[in-house]
């Protein structure tokens, strides 16, 4: 083969080594958001679960509010 071909080998094979690796990378960081994205569905779940068990508070709503006597 001719040394053009081999350099263009060389290069591609370069190249497909690294575009593996970029894969590899982003592959990993994805894996690690979906752990994380998983954690915080759990605590926002958590949170929910936790304010509708809280007792309704003891205030009126303005709704319900009596308007006061100036009006």
């Amino acid at each position: 083969m001719s040394q053009q071909v081999n350099d263009r080998i060389e290069t591609l094979e370069t190249r497909l080594a690294y575009a593996e690796y970029t894969i590899e990378l982003l592959n990993d960081e994805v894996t690690t958001q979906g752990r994380e994205l998983d954690r915080l569905k759990h605590q926002i779940q958590l949170l929910v679960d936790k304010l509708k068990s809280v007792q309704p508070s003891q205030i009126a709503s303005m709704s319900e509010e009596t308007p006061p006597p100036h009006y």
